[in-house]
């Protein structure tokens, strides 16, 4: 049996201060043993503030920026503040959708974390009520030609295809990017979406003074122990060896776990007054903010709760991260009905505790009182810093970036098709079922994924992106870049968009200029969110993502879904005929600036000015959406990395068609990464009605062929190649490169 270790008196932890390797810095210790509890904690206190105060829980360093979002929408059922942002989609139905990143585990332990991640989304999903249908990540590695990112790349992707595999929930989306920033810290977010009846919505309350706390799921052991404390440090080479903080997930339980609580949500509804997912910071976090959202108090008992391994302390159960784990308040009296439930699913279900209207925060041991602190002091009193600010030096005195010399544009689209930011990613999604449920009506591989809303003419079209160049040379500007391209995702696909989830990936908010960065970029995602009408309903924030003193790019990822109200209007990238002519929406400047151009020709960091339109935008996702309403688009594809000569490439390699035409755009600017365009292609007899329809905002490329050959005549050049090879070069690079 594992011995023991003593704990820390509370006079020891005073003197000897190992709340610090716990994130808590002194003054915050000193401010709850004066001010909020009245006497020094014990070693189990200590342990809960420390973990509920860490940035993963609280966002103590993030809120007062994080207020600066928009979150009210016209659709809004559900906003910030619950385990997933619901929005209502008509007919009584609802959309519920998050975001969460699961970054530190995932180079720690790349498989676990990211099969971690995936598991504690859907969590946050079918607590509110809702049944998950699909997921998405966005990933983003250093270079290839390091073996250690190759390995991360493998083992990320097989955790997560493995999770979501297992599980029976189809992964339809994503995005991947590779730079040299992210070697020390790659970045691995999780989006999950769901759909339920909005009668069915749920919330984490414990509420009702007798009310029984009923822990659900697997058992409880040493894995994970202090992993919100860890999501919220910097990292370090030598720290990698802190595999206790990562947690180790099993699908199958959780696919019992999901089909357990929904039975009890649509079934015995009005028994169960709060369900919550132990997710970062486990046990502690779910039932004390369950209790500060209900304004009421909780008693448990330890003992009671289910435990994989022996000896465990308080201190061990109620910081432990295990997997497949969730918290019900169940009416006194009625709590026979949920063990006999999770019985049936061969599941763990035991009342380990009871709702007060105290406002006190209670544990027993071993017939000990273990802790007794304030709800409102572990959750609502958390001291929020607003950290000191500072624009980068890099940006005080930006130029506008060089427009580069394209001799032969055929040779520049071929390596920007080899850039494995830009190249197929088949490789990587040909491991999801993107299948299973048979809802998905387009799977990856185009603009945005679509899940169909069965029994109903409806789909739900969603995406991820970022682009991380584009925000490190402008925050603000960038974070509307992302939400645009977003959209334009959405659009694209014949849907609306409806509303976003998060997740900003920073360095450390210590940091003035990365403090900077998130204040900026989330002001650029809130300004453009309330132009789309696109609020922002739920999200996570990871700071400290440094190694060894180096930061990531900042990366807000923008999560997106969007609402097809007819399945006929849904649309992908891929020319369909011969004959069909294709036209360019929007204009084309010399916008180098961050692109996939630049950095193929060595401009690591980018350098240059970003330039984007909102009002501009907004009349070309209209322009889209009004025509494929009309019917009058075969394909819709958005410019956005590597410009209008990838997307033209794009647009044919899922046909066995070809493209003639000309342009006033120079060679350089087929490369350009001009924002709020999109590609689409015409049946030869909408012509005239798209073309009045459109006035000056598009402009006529050329036609779909049935040669294999892509050939466009540019201002100083022409584009000339075949797109047979074009395809091989996409299709095969980051398989070659992974070798």
């Amino acid at each position: 049996m594992q011995q023991l270790k003593t704990e820390l008196t509370p006079e020891e932890i005073r003197e000897q201060k190992p709340y610090e390797a716990w994130g808590l810095s002194e003054q915050e210790y000193d401010y709850i043993a004066q001010k909020l509890i009245g006497r020094l904690p014990n070693y189990t206190e200590t342990g809960l503030f420390a973990v509920m105060w860490s940035e993963h829980c609280s966002y103590k360093n993030s809120k007062p920026i994080l207020r600066k979002f928009w979150n009210d929408g016209s659709r809004v059922i559900q906003g910030p503040g619950e385990g997933a942002g619901v929005l209502d989609i008509g007919d009584g139905q609802a959309v519920v959708f998050k975001a969460e990143s699961h970054n530190h585990p995932s180079f720690v332990e790349p498989f676990e974390g990211a099969a971690t991640g995936v598991g504690g989304i859907i969590r946050d999903i079918f607590s509110m009520g809702a049944k998950p249908i699909a997921s998405l990540d966005s990933l983003r590695f250093g270079e290839l030609d390091n073996p250690k990112n190759r390995y991360l790349v493998n083992e990320i992707v097989a955790g997560i295809a493995a999770y979501g595999n297992c599980i029976g929930i189809p992964t339809v989306g994503g995005e991947i990017g590779f730079d040299a920033v992210y070697d020390g810290n790659p970045l691995v977010n999780v989006m999950c979406v769901g759909l339920m009846d909005q009668a069915d919505l749920k919330q984490g309350r414990a509420k009702g003074t007798g009310n029984s706390i009923i822990y659900v799921g697997a058992k409880t052991g040493r894995d994970g122990i202090h992993g919100a404390t860890f999501a919220s440090n910097e990292f370090s080479e030598e720290k990698e060896a802190d595999r206790s903080a990562v947690q180790v997930g099993d699908p199958f339980m959780e696919k019992l776990l999901t089909d357990a609580c929904l039975e009890i949500i649509h079934d015995h509804a009005e028994i169960l007054m709060g369900i919550q997912d132990m997710g970062a910071a486990g046990l502690v976090s779910s039932s004390a903010e369950m209790a500060s959202k209900a304004k009421s108090g909780v008693t448990m008992n330890l003992d009671l709760v289910p435990q994989r391994e022996p000896g465990m302390s308080a201190y061990e159960i109620m910081l432990s991260e295990s997997q497949e784990r969730m918290l019900l308040c169940v009416k006194k009296g009625e709590e026979q009905t949920v063990l006999d439930i999770f019985a049936r699913y061969d599941l763990d279900a035991v009342v380990v505790g009871h709702v007060t209207d105290d406002r006190q925060y209670r544990l027993y041991q071993h017939g000990q009182l273990v802790t007794d602190v304030p709800v409102t002091s572990l959750v609502d009193d958390v001291v929020e810093h607003e950290q000191p600010s500072r624009k980068p030096a890099r940006l005080e005195n930006s130029q506008p970036a060089q427009t580069p010399t394209i001799k032969d544009p055929a040779e520049t689209l071929k390596a920007l098709l080899a850039q494995p930011t830009i190249a197929s990613k088949k490789s990587v999604y040909k491991q999801y079922d993107s299948q299973v449920q048979a809802n998905t009506a387009v799977t990856p591989g185009s603009d945005a994924a679509v899940v169909r809303v069965r029994h109903t003419k409806k789909a739900l079209a969603m995406t991820t992106d970022c682009n991380a160049r584009y925000i490190y040379l402008d925050p603000f500007v960038g974070g509307q870049i992302a939400v645009s391209e977003a959209a334009r995702n959405i659009v694209a696909s014949g849907g609306v968009p409806i509303g976003i989830t998060d997740c900003l990936n920073f360095g450390s908010p210590d940091d003035p200029e990365s403090y900077w960065e998130l204040d900026q970029s989330v002001q650029g995602i809130a300004q453009a969110c309330e132009r789309f009408d696109t609020p922002v309903i739920s999200g996570n924030v990871s700071m400290y993502n440094e190694t060894d003193g180096h930061s990531i790019y900042p990366t807000p990822m923008i999560g997106m879904v969007g609402l097809i109200e007819d399945i006929n209007y849904i649309t992908t990238q891929s020319f369909k005929h011969a004959g069909d002519a294709v036209y360019l929406i929007g204009d084309t400047g010399d916008d180098f600036a961050g692109s996939e151009l630049q950095k193929l020709q060595g401009q690591v960091p980018p350098t240059g000015q970003l330039n984007f339109d909102l009002d501009a935008e907004t009349a070309h996702q209209q322009l889209t959406q009004k025509a494929i309403r009309k019917n009058l688009l075969e394909s819709a594809h958005d410019l956005s990395e590597g410009g209008l000569g990838v997307a033209l490439a794009e647009a044919l390699f899922d046909s066995s068609l070809g493209f003639e035409g000309r342009t006033s755009l120079t060679n350089a600017q087929l490369f350009s990464e001009t924002q709020s365009r999109f590609i689409v292609s015409v049946d030869a007899g909408n012509q005239a009605k798209f073309e009045a329809l459109a006035g000056n905002q598009a402009v006529l490329l050329g036609h779909t062929t049935d040669q294999d050959q892509v050939s466009l005549t540019t201002a100083d050049g022409e584009l000339k190649a075949s797109c047979a090879d074009l395809k091989a070069t996409f299709g095969g690079a980051l398989g070659c490169l992974m070798k």
